[in-house]
């Protein structure tokens, strides 16, 4: 569609239609501003996108949300479908020595029987020490390995954290800040009932359907959403930007422009305008891909919403099985199980075909699920994503830019930009809302 049929020039331009890029559009068109919302993708959402299942939209990736998520809470209490929000309690688990385990409160926690008494217990106090942790850049000069042992011991590293490190993170575990795995721990320990339960929230007809919620109230509100429109450059003239190229060859000029891409993306649209050591610090954050086996079946796995997987022999870090949250009257009856792994995009997992994938996991889970068939299956899809986990290495703060880049107009969010929280529509909203109200002003 060509631009000048549009506007001839808009307030901001944004690339990219996920909850950051959704989020920072919705608080401008709010205040009146214009704005242009530039989306590669067919639809908008990003990793919370969705696809069909019978007549029901399921997510791509799993998601859900804590029941003290406040910032999206918030939006959609502003969008009045506050009544679309199923809060319920959850049953999480772990599969260990070719045993499950459920460890959805602090008694299943007691009867965990894979440790001795003695560091079940300090696992347990392990979370309450880590919620009076008040000032998190204490955490930063360590990683998640040396302080896990030191709250937990080596005995409950072993059997617990080092496997879900391993696991998610693979040859970069050793990595990972210890201020991201205090995070998790305070975030899932706050979400937890009065009985000890974990109560998650999710979003009647998928988050795919929030995303266009949003989307609607952006249009409704002046905003202009182009899908299916790939940004290749930021445009600047005498240091400004002066707005967005697109693939064809078009321009959709603005006085401000927002990235909502992931930072090598961002890099790459910025290539020609900023200097090298802004994008050489663009590159330098890392992230990990994720590959994502949703599958259909006609009967369930378990009762387990959330099973953590600490075998080292099986493929995947977790086996998510969604409609034990979501019922699966939802999705005609079927039974959703989705089978998640990050990883680097060279990982022979991620260069698999759909149905080499496919064929390489249900051998595992039959393992796992000795009375699970193929017959079962009643359709198989499998997902990728390039940049799904940003790497939150120790001084990570010193290492993660801000919002503003070397051209004053131009400015970033993304998930990588959330810490020390971790990636999550809650903060992608939050944060992007906090930009908008900025560039409200500009």
């Amino acid at each position: 569609m060509p631009v000048n049929s549009i506007a001839s020039k808009f307030h901001t331009v944004i690339v990219g239609g996920g909850f950051a890029g959704l989020a920072v559009a919705y608080e401008l068109t709010l205040a009146g501003k214009s704005v242009a919302l530039v989306e590669a993708d067919s639809e908008v959402g990003g990793l919370a996108g969705g696809f069909k299942v019978e007549d029901e939209t399921l997510e791509k990736f799993y998601h859900h949300w804590f029941n003290n998520d406040v910032a999206i809470m918030e939006i959609i209490e502003e969008l009045g479908v506050k009544d679309n929000v199923l809060l319920r309690p959850t049953r999480t688990g772990m599969y260990y020595a070719n045993q499950f385990f459920r460890l959805s409160t602090p008694l299943d926690l007691l009867r965990f029987s894979a440790l001795p008494m003695v560091d079940r217990i300090r696992l347990g106090l392990a979370v309450l020490r880590a919620r009076r942790v008040k000032d998190w850049k204490k955490l930063e000069g360590l990683t998640a390995k040396e302080w896990l042992i030191k709250l937990c011991g080596q005995r409950a590293y072993d059997v617990v954290w080092d496997p879900l490190l391993v696991g998610k993170f693979g040859t970069v575990a050793d990595d990972v800040s210890a201020v991201w795995f205090w995070k998790k721990l305070v975030l899932r320990g706050g979400s937890r009932s009065s009985s000890g339960d974990e109560v998650l929230a999710y979003y009647k007809g998928g988050f795919a359907a929030l995303a266009e919620r949003l989307a609607e109230a952006i249009r409704n509100q002046g905003g202009t959403i182009l899908l299916s429109s790939t940004a290749s450059s930021v445009a600047a003239e005498n240091g400004l930007a002066t707005g967005i190229l697109l693939a064809n060859g078009e321009i959709i000029e603005a006085d401000n422009v927002v990235l909502s891409t992931a930072f090598p993306i961002s890099a790459n649209l910025l290539q020609q305008v900023a200097p090298s050591e802004f994008l050489d610090r663009l590159r330098r954050i890392r992230y990990l891909a994720n590959v994502c086996l949703v599958l259909s079946l006609d009967r369930s796995l378990s009762d387990t919403y959330w099973l953590n997987v600490n075998d080292p022999g099986f493929p995947y870090v977790g086996v998510i099985e969604h409609t034990n949250f979501e019922p699966p009257s939802s999705y005609g009856g079927r039974h959703i199980v989705y089978l998640s792994k990050y990883l680097p995009t060279d990982h022979q997992m991620y260069q698999m075909s759909d149905q080499e994938l496919i064929d390489f996991s249900l051998p595992h889970l039959k393992k796992m699920f000795p009375d699970f068939e193929k017959s079962w299956i009643l359709d198989a899809h499998v997902w990728k994503a390039e940049f799904a986990q940003p790497i939150a290495e120790r001084h990570y703060s010193t290492l993660v830019p801000g919002n503003s880049t070397p051209l004053p107009n131009v400015f970033l969010t993304s998930m990588a930009q959330v810490y020390p929280e971790d990636r999550g529509t809650n903060y992608a909203v939050k944060e992007g809302r906090k930009l908008g109200r900025i560039l409200s002003h500009a």
